[in-house]
């Protein structure tokens, strides 16, 4: 990775445990969805992928293992600096809490700080 990578739900998703007509958010997504919409230059700046609600998620669980494959997650640059409320995992730094990713992200990354 080159650059911090954002993890996100992806909007509007089903569960198998409610009617296939019902759509859902995650919430602690949206809060970073929302982050994004209003400094879309955060978008240039930080890979973000989405990725369906369904569990095994793949994509996190090559990075940080199976036991932190919740989203949202931000992976952390190896050249980023690092938030003193970072996790690691097979030497890769990140953050799962939206509140703390969206306080790094705005600091490190945008032009409104929060």
């Amino acid at each position: 990775m080159s650059r911090d990578t954002l993890f996100l739900l992806e909007p509007g998703f089903t569960r198998p445990d409610h009617p296939a007509d019902q759509r859902f958010v995650c919430p602690h997504s949206n809060l970073l969805e929302g982050l994004l919409a209003v400094q879309p230059a955060l978008a240039e700046r930080i890979e973000i992928r989405r990725l369906p609600f369904p569990r095994p998620r793949q994509p996190v669980i090559a990075l940080l293992g199976e036991e932190n494959q919740s989203l949202p997650v931000l992976i952390l640059d190896p050249a980023s600096p690092l938030p003193a409320d970072a996790k690691q995992h097979a030497g890769r730094h990140f953050l799962q809490d939206a509140r703390q990713i969206a306080a790094y992200l705005a600091q490190q990354h945008g032009a409104y700080h929060l």
